[in-house]
């Protein structure tokens, strides 16, 4: 069975990884009001119709009634109410769903942005633990959404989308594209069936021009196209079925080391425009690969290069012969195009060797062969003469091959009273096959020739001369250079195979160590001096990183360390960053720098560029070495355009973390400052009329509560800062907890706080006064949310491995799944009892103090009596079974 004839693992493998999961049917459309919405719910009626288990976890109808008589007869999941900066938003309830787990949910806007504090950022992340779940999903989807795409229509809409879905989202679902005509769309919106009068005018001039809805229907038909395309080759691989599958056109450029195919790759460029579709530069490596000279591997690399430039993907493929090679690549890519090159080369070259354009066009079936002609290859006959003293080999390897002729030659003469005279010279192939097989195919013919010239002369009649008395042992003469020039030539093919793939293992092998210490790497600086490192290990060269900054390329890092580069070294950096080209030592621009740059580009620009040089002076990158090279510039790119925007998207949510914390202490602030000196205020008036000890009770008890809220400010401050000073000590939780009930009796008045703490209970290493402020920010929490009048409790209890000690109220509790969200920074649920008035912070302050302090909380609800448990664990390290002095204070 070849490797076209057996299913593709990795095909396999994808198609394996969705069984089990639900089913997603994308309704993609070029623009909103195109009848995504309309179509979905008419697919879901159908399907609810057919006996089908359907509900709605969110459709947005806009208001348009047509949709809207559509949802009725749905079963419909209720919104979710999420508390945002005042305002209540609706969002699709996850848990709901799978409580209710139906055979589809019908959801609408798969880009939308979820409200903070939601289980996930994004909608299709919640569709994503759906279809995880076994449950199929409908969703809806405008091209623009589509983060591959986000650019090239902001290019010509000047509109900018923020809210992008991933490709792969759409690489596994079933896409139904949702078109109307471009005039029809902006009838339906002059009609106000799409936005409001005053919103249609303005789309009409802008977003929804005639032009712009065009591009964006071209965009989704193509798309759709294409994922249509990858699932229909992802299936054929999977079952091991021949043929192209022409549906959609891809095209196959053969490259080789002539100048020649950069015209190739142009043309190539050109064909795939015009035909819209995907296309590969390939290069197929033959044995004849070795006998490359520098300048070869280096126009083979640029043209590589070129062709990566130019929107290709690249690849680099062993084979026997180019012929063999490329038909394998092309069926394995189901092509449907080549591209080639036809070089006027001399008769005898290719009456010697063949053409390869002959026997593709002969030997390939169902794609079209695109032959280009070429310049005549004058430097054939020089590159294989320059080449020839290097391809004869060492002299070592003829003086062991003529040794091995010898002692076959002398093992004969020994054997030949046992065996007869035709079977000694099988002996001779011993050195003819070794000497094929270790040293090449020229080292084999002379094996070959000097076999038959000793047979000749040590064995056959007359001996000592070379002449042959019997025709029939010039007939066994000739035979054993025939088989040795037959069994030098397989041999000496076994063997270029053999180092072939022994290369190609080694690059593979590089490349898999690259990739693995670029994947670990947490950071950007650990990921460029990974990046450096490797590349000066595998290529043996000295590296320098430098990323572009206001005051020209700045160095990030380097193996071995460097601290400063000389100006022409920057000027070459800065070069190949502006052009995206190398520049430096063994490139055609700025050849007086010592060093060689590589710019590091992905499809948003360069982000940098890598520079290597070596001790002796020597070109940095070897011929041999620039494939290589290559592919470690394009692994190094990506990890650094993904590290870049992994540290993009978490600035993005520590900005979105901070104005959500301004937000909220903006809100806070103004309530929980405002009513106390509101209290304050009225109190102080009254007592200038009517001075009272009840009024001086009521100003000190608020100004204690203000004193209280910026203390919890201040606190919490230091807890994020990490700075709280420590003073660890035995300390008793009975008189802690004590100590705890009575400074907050005020706040906790009409609540009977029950210490349930035994003797038993032994001392623990903490801080006293943090644990105190830990204790009195849970009485307190559970004194606002305790139902009046019952008690509230502080237990502690021996575990196997630590002391739980706990504050306990009576009240409705903790709405399930909120138990770690209440210890979150101003976090007030709703739906729960911890909805009620306060900062948000005194929980927060409760987890960062026991935390510092080596400890950790909980919260949950406790059985009896029913409500809030908030519960601190102190482990065994801290844990006193036999005082000390050391632990006395």
């Amino acid at each position: 069975m070849t490797g076209n004839d057996r299913p593709s693992p990795e095909a396999f493998l994808r198609q394996a990884a969705q069984e089990g999961r639900g089913r997603l049917k994308v309704f993609l459309g070029a623009a909103p009001g195109v009848g995504k919405t309309w179509e979905m719910l008419t697919d879901g009626r159908h399907r609810r119709e057919a006996g089908v288990d359907v509900v709605v976890g969110v459709v947005e109808t806009h208001g348009r009634r047509e949709t809207e008589a559509l949802v009725h007869g749905h079963e419909i999941i209720p919104r979710r109410q999420v508390e945002h900066q005042g305002h209540s938003l609706g969002e699709m309830d996850i848990d709901a769903i799978l409580e209710r787990r139906p055979q589809l949910v019908l959801v609408d806007e798969l880009a939308h942005t979820n409200a903070p504090g939601s289980r996930h950022p994004k909608r299709y992340q919640d569709v994503e633990e759906l279809l995880d779940a076994g449950i199929d999903v409908y969703s809806t989807l405008n091209i623009q959404h589509v983060e591959s795409l986000n650019d090239v229509v902001a290019s010509f809409t000047r509109v900018r989308v923020r809210e992008t879905v991933p490709d792969s989202i759409l690489e596994n679902a079933e896409i139904e594209v949702v078109d109307i005509p471009p005039d029809e769309l902006i009838e339906r919106l002059r009609d106000g069936k799409v936005y409001i009068p005053q919103e249609a005018t303005r789309a009409l001039t802008h977003f929804f021009s005639k032009s712009n809805l065009t591009a964006l229907r071209e965009l989704a038909l193509r798309r759709a196209a294409q994922a249509v395309d990858a699932q229909m080759l992802d299936h054929v691989r999977s079952h091991a079925l021949a043929g192209s599958f022409a549906v959609g056109e891809r095209i196959v450029v053969a490259v080789s080391e002539l100048p020649v195919a950069a015209e190739l790759v142009r043309a190539g460029k050109r064909l795939a425009d015009a035909l819209k579709a995907p296309w590969t530069a390939v290069y197929i490596e033959t044995r004849r690969s070795q006998a490359m000279t520098d300048d070869d591997r280096r126009q083979l690399a640029d043209t590589l290069a070129l062709a990566s430039r130019l929107g290709a993907s690249t690849a680099t493929v062993p084979a026997a012969s180019v012929v063999e090679g490329l038909r394998a690549f092309a069926e394995d890519a189901r092509a449907t195009q080549i591209v080639v090159g036809k070089s006027a080369r001399p008769w005898w070259f290719e009456l010697r060797h063949g053409s390869v354009v002959d026997q593709l066009v002969r030997t390939i079936d169902d794609v079209a062969v695109h032959v280009l002609p070429g310049e005549p290859d004058t430097r054939t006959v020089q590159h294989r003469a320059a080449a020839v003293p290097g391809r004869w080999g060492k002299p070592s390897h003829y003086v062991v091959s003529l040794a091995l002729v010898a002692l076959m030659t002398v093992l004969g003469r020994l054997l030949l009273e046992v065996i007869d005279l035709g079977n000694i010279s099988l002996l001779y192939l011993i050195p003819v096959m070794f000497a094929a097989a270790t040293f090449g195919v020229r080292a084999g013919l002379f094996a070959g020739l000097a076999s038959s010239l000793a047979y000749n002369f040590f064995f056959l009649p007359p001996t000592g001369t070379l002449t042959v008395n019997n025709p029939e042992n010039v007939i066994s003469i000739f035979v054993l250079l025939g088989v040795a020039v037959v069994t030098s030539q397989f041999a000496a093919r076994v063997r270029a195979q053999a180092d072939l793939a022994q290369s190609s293992a080694r690059q593979n092998a590089a490349l898999a160590s690259f990739s693995r210490q670029l994947t670990a790497a947490p950071d950007q600086d650990t990921l460029m001096q990974a990046i450096c490192a490797e590349v000066g290990r595998l290529l043996d060269v000295r590296t320098v990183l430098l990323l572009p900054s206001a005051d020209g390329p700045m160095l990030r890092a380097a193996v071995p360390p460097e601290d400063r580069l000389e100006q022409i070294e920057r000027a070459a950096a800065q070069w190949a960053m502006d052009n995206e080209q190398p520049a430096g030592r063994g490139s055609s621009t700025l050849t007086a720098s010592d060093w060689l740059f590589h710019p590091l580009r992905t499809t948003r620009g360069v982000l940098g560029v890598l520079g290597m040089t070596r001790d002796d002076a020597r070109e940095p990158v070897r011929s041999d070495q620039v494939p290589l090279l290559m592919s470690l510039l394009d692994q190094a790119s990506i990890a650094l355009d993904r590290m870049e925007l992994e540290e993009a998207s978490l600035h993005a949510r520590q900005i979105e973390e901070r104005d959500r914390l301004r937000a909220a202490l903006l809100s806070s602030v103004s309530h929980d400052l405002r009513t106390p000196l509101t209290t304050i205020l009225s109190a102080a008036q009254e007592m200038r009329r009517h001075p009272s000890p009840e009024m001086a009770e009521t100003i000190e008890t608020e100004a204690l509560r203000l004193n209280r809220f910026v203390s919890n400010l201040l606190d919490m401050v230091r807890v994020e800062a990490g700075a709280l000073p420590m003073k660890v000590e035995a300390t008793e939780l009975f008189d802690a907890a004590a100590s705890a009930a009575h400074d907050t009796r005020a706040s906790l008045a009409g609540h009977e706080v029950k210490i349930d703490i035994s003797s038993n209970i032994p001392l623990v290493r903490v801080d006293p006064v943090l644990l105190h402020h830990c204790l009195i920010n849970l009485l307190d929490n559970a004194g606002r949310y305790a139902d009046p009048g019952t008690p509230i409790i502080i237990r502690a209890s021996r575990t196997a491995d630590s002391i739980a000690l706990s504050v306990i109220d009576q009240g409705r509790g903790i709405a399930p799944g909120n138990e770690k969200r209440v210890f979150e920074t101003f976090t007030r649920l709703e739906g729960s009892d911890r909805a009620k008035h306060g900062t948000g912070l005194g929980l927060a302050i409760v987890k960062g103090f026991a935390e510092a302090m080596g400890l950790t909380v909980e919260a949950g609800n406790n059985a009896e009596p029913h409500g809030a448990r908030f519960t601190i664990h102190i482990p065994e390290a801290l844990i006193i079974s036999n005082l000390t002095d050391k632990d006395i204070p």
